[in-house]
């Protein structure tokens, strides 16, 4: 790596303070769950880095290979991110995401449209049609990054004060309504790192929320507990009983990260656990409903596809959660 492509990752890449519990004001429930939250904010900056070094993906690939399956999928949500800021720079040639996505993002599809999303957030908004996100059903991944990271950086606003924007981010094209909601799953993923995955304050937090938008929300808790993890057993199970009714949304959530996590090859035993309390079975059964769930879905209507996508997979473990969703 060049020297000048060492001046560009520091000059583009946030800096690592931005990822301690204590600046962001987070909850810190203990030592072990702080160093797993900041060691997941660290693995995204170094593929956001590596992203925004050198543009290629043979390098990004080369760098976060070397990083701990538990945290390489961060990263190479942080390498989206990376590599779609340099699509939306006045002076960016553009293609970037589009390579990573054919070459060694393929395997982490999830992880690098969220981290798209994540680059919405930074982009203004005349730079939003250079955001490349091909496949119609996951391009809502976007919003669900974009939530992710209002909630993240600016917790007050959109966690605490519950803040919706007057008009729906138009980067896909839906009904408003659902536009939120995809928004809300983003912040209730957020909403597990604020809590410091705490089961208790993520519950007490959403209550805190209108009724409507807590599906989503314990839609977004499941698949961070389930994906970034930071719980035992326990408290997994004292999550699944606090959702209560929305204990499908839940376990959606988690099937999303089970996918992940399988498809990606970056499956390790919490995940495992997860998906036996949040799911009532495996990693690979939970993530196969999510497959079994693409199948003969319709084209976007009144009801989005993506909205249809993920009832099934919640009505998929209906029999283990006892729920439906509810809108």
């Amino acid at each position: 790596m060049t020297a000048w492509h060492n001046l560009r990752r520091r000059v583009l890449t946030p800096d690592i303070s931005e990822t301690k519990v204590a600046i962001r004001g987070f909850h810190a429930k203990s030592a072990a769950a702080v160093e797993r939250l900041e060691t997941v904010g660290r693995s995204f900056l170094a593929g956001y880095g590596a992203a925004a070094a050198t543009g290629r993906p043979a390098d990004v690939e080369a760098e976060l290979e070397q990083l701990p399956e538990l945290y390489r999928g961060f990263a190479y949500e942080g390498a989206g991110m990376g590599m779609a800021v340099l699509d939306g720079l006045p002076t960016g040639r553009g293609g970037h995401v589009r390579s990573l996505l054919d070459g060694p993002g393929a395997d982490h599809v999830y992880m690098v449209y969220v981290g798209v999303g994540w680059a919405m957030a930074r982009l203004p908004k005349f730079r939003w049609s250079t955001l490349y996100g091909p496949d119609p059903l996951l391009r809502w991944l976007l919003l669900d990054g974009y939530g992710f990271h209002q909630a993240y950086f600016k917790t007050r606003r959109y966690v605490y004060e519950q803040y919706r924007a007057p008009r729906a981010p138009a980067v896909v094209r839906g009904p408003a309504w659902h536009v939120n909601q995809v928004i809300d799953q983003g912040i209730g993923r957020a909403s597990w790192f604020v809590c410091g995955t705490d089961p208790e304050r993520v519950a007490a937090l959403f209550a805190a929320f209108p009724e409507s938008r807590r599906p989503d929300l314990y839609s977004g808790a499941g698949l961070a507990a389930t994906y970034a993890g930071g719980v035992d057993r326990t408290e997994l199970e004292r999550l699944a009983e606090l959702a209560g009714p929305y204990r499908g949304q839940l376990a959606q959530g988690a099937a999303f990260a089970a996918q992940a996590r399988l498809r990606s090859g970056l499956v390790v035993p919490h995940n495992q656990l997860a998906t036996e309390v949040l799911c009532g079975t495996d990693v690979a059964t939970a993530a196969a409903a999510t497959d079994h769930a693409r199948e003969g879905l319709p084209a976007d209507g009144d009801v989005p596809a993506y909205a249809i996508w993920r009832q099934r997979i919640a009505d998929a473990f209906s029999a283990h959660t006892r729920v439906g969703r509810r809108r």
